[in-house]
């Protein structure tokens, strides 16, 4: 093994999918990487499996309880505050890193000594339906985070060096639910410098019809008004207000508060007429459609709403 190469701690926040978690790092550890691949599973209210536990020379799999805030912010950094890699990645629990990911990264920020963050591409898997996203850009910044939520940078793609934690701090824990945490970090990061992408798809994120946050319609609303009140650019800029506006009235739509959800739709309008979701928003406000079937034809597309 190369002493030289990076060792590389991976978080993964769980709460009882021991099946789908155990595909998770099996993934991982079949990385050909010649560093040390550190792999930190967290148990968020849960109690954790020992069987899990693992050590080779240059992988090892450990357990332990969040110890800070339930939910995934909290998860996430409670592992990372529980190892040491010079590198951190994150992996949902019913996710999987694909051949070849971890190597790539590295690499890619070997190269870039003044970069601190990259992505990959990713492939929808949708109840057995799987659609490649590329990344479509070689660059993230602030402006173009603002502007597109960019599904391709998904947190099961991030690897960052743990020194960038130093310039923006621990995942965020007080965002509502923590919904869109990994969208709030990705901008934090941005601010320091851009965030590379690598356009090949090295992750295979899976949808489902129960989602998290499927029917979490106001831990949605609360958590999109909360990233706009942190990320000033939002209101900055029209066509990105529209579209954190058009998300935020689809939602009203499927709680049922058509007024509320009628008046933030006149919103959208006023910012950015051509924002694509406030139509679905007014289908879902007139009860033309279900917000769960309006989610479902997005999802079966490798899109979100």
């Amino acid at each position: 093994m190369a002493t030289s190469t990076p060792s590389v701690t991976v978080v993964i926040a769980t709460k009882n999918r021991p099946e789908l978690l155990r595909r998770a790092i099996d993934a991982i550890v079949a990385q050909q990487y010649d560093g040390v691949i550190d792999i930190v599973v967290v148990f968020d209210q849960s109690e954790p499996d020992p069987a899990l536990v693992y050590e080779a020379e240059s992988r090892r799999v450990s357990v332990t309880t969040n110890s800070r805030t339930a939910g995934l912010p909290g998860g996430r950094n409670t592992g990372i505050e529980g190892s040491s890699g010079q590198f951190v990645a994150f992996c949902d629990d019913d996710d999987e890193w694909l051949p070849g990911k971890l190597a790539a990264q590295v690499e890619y920020l070997q190269q870039r000594p003044n970069m601190n963050f990259c992505t990959t591409g990713i492939v929808i898997d949708f109840e057995g339906e799987r659609t490649a996203r590329p990344s479509q850009v070689a660059e993230l910044t602030v402006e173009l985070l603002v502007h597109d939520r960019l599904t391709e940078a998904h947190p099961s793609s991030f690897l960052f060096r743990r020194s960038l934690l130093d310039q923006i701090g621990l995942v965020d824990e007080i965002i509502p639910g923590g919904y869109s945490e990994d969208y709030d970090f990705l901008l934090r990061a941005a601010r320091v410098g851009p965030i590379g992408c690598i356009a090949q798809p090295y992750v295979s994120i899976r949808w489902g019809r129960t989602s998290y946050f499927a029917t979490r319609w106001q831990t949605i609303v609360d958590a999109q008004r909360y990233l706009m009140a942190q990320h000033p650019e939002f209101a900055q800029h029209r066509r990105a207000d529209a579209r954190i506006s058009g998300q935020i009235a689809f939602a009203l739509a499927a709680l049922g508060r058509r007024a509320e959800a009628a008046r933030t739709i006149g919103h959208v309008l006023g910012r950015w007429p051509f924002e694509k979701r406030w139509p679905v928003a007014a289908a879902v406000t007139l009860r033309l459609v279900s917000a769960e079937r309006a989610l479902e034809w997005a999802h079966k597309s490798g899109r979100g709403i």
